[in-house]
């Protein structure tokens, strides 16, 4: 609502004009004020209505005009935060996009990847967006580390394809390859991740009584910066975060890629259980935006098409 502008009287006018006048200026105001809330509240109504795939939308989020999207916003160049603090990145784009189709805006909220799961349990987001790994365990709710159900489980909507890949220090390979490569050695990855769960893995491998050693953190960044430092002798994220960060880390000469990417498997979307009509219509928004031809531009914004798709699947992981 726009402030209104005071109309001044002059002492010649009677107190009863007086009185008149604030009465129609505060009918005004009120009438005004109505009309902006009625139109706000309206807003998001008819934006939804107005976009194709608006109607497959469960009524509650199509009126908010809003999906709250949980994301570790430090993930290059899945998302991250740009220079001028905005966030920026595949996941962003791919979000607008179908946003675009489905009438709503996708609010990318920061956490660390650990807690995406259950802040989506908590209904803290609607659904986690974060170059999440769809698995048969996070589908299922079962504890990567020891096996157990921990939770009810997600459905997914994949929308990429990525592996895992190792890097070290630039120049300083240690004649690593592969994962085998890395016992004896110390290697930092995000917490939570499939490079955290493949580094355990084979630390349960190794032989001679030279394990791996394992510092994982809350973000990718902070493992960089620790490889950076020479705290270690390797990192490992996803595929495109690796090539990025050896891309762009002090202008391409901290970092290297070794050895080729491995277990690649599908990012996906994930949405809890329980809201089967969201997950289809992000399905839906997906295979749009890949059949109008968004999805490759945006793909191939960032130099990723190794790892597009070509249709939208719910639970492709394994």
């Amino acid at each position: 609502m726009t402030a209104s502008s005071t109309r001044r009287t002059t002492a010649a006018q009677s107190r009863i004009a007086a009185v008149g006048a604030i009465a129609v200026a505060g009918a005004l105001i009120l009438t005004g004020c109505g009309d902006q809330t009625k139109k706000d509240s309206n807003s998001s109504s008819s934006s939804a209505a107005s976009a194709p795939l608006a109607s497959k939308l469960p009524a509650s989020i199509r009126d908010a005009g809003v999906i709250k999207v949980g994301s570790d916003i430090a993930y290059a160049p899945v998302e991250f935060k740009d220079s001028s603090g905005k966030t920026v990145g595949i996941d962003p784009d791919l979000a607008d996009a179908m946003g675009k189709q489905l009438g709503v805006k996708f609010d990318f909220q920061n956490g660390t990847f650990d807690t995406l799961i259950t802040g989506l349990r908590s209904k803290r987001y609607d659904i986690a967006m974060s170059a999440m790994t769809d698995t048969k365990d996070r589908q299922e709710g079962i504890d990567a580390d020891t096996g157990k159900k921990v939770g009810e489980g997600v459905d997914f909507v994949d929308y990429f394809t990525a592996g895992v890949s190792i890097y070290t220090p630039k120049g300083k390979t240690q004649n690593i390859k592969t994962w085998s490569d890395l016992c004896g050695k110390k290697i930092v990855v995000q917490r939570a991740t499939v490079s955290e769960d493949m580094a355990k893995a084979e630390s349960k491998k190794c032989t001679g009584g030279k394990k791996i050693a394992i510092e994982s953190y809350d973000n990718d960044q902070q493992a960089q910066t620790r490889l950076r430092g020479g705290g270690a002798d390797a990192g490992s994220s996803d595929f495109p975060v690796a090539a990025y960060a050896v891309k762009t880390s002090g202008g391409g000469k901290d970092f290297e890629l070794v050895g080729e990417q491995v277990e690649a498997a599908p990012y996906g979307i994930a949405v809890a259980k329980s809201n089967t009509q969201l997950r289809d219509a992000l399905q839906a928004a997906l295979d749009a935006v890949i059949k109008n031809g968004e999805y490759d531009k945006i793909i191939a914004k960032w130099g990723v098409e190794a790892g597009s798709v070509k249709t939208a699947t719910v639970n492709g992981g394994k």
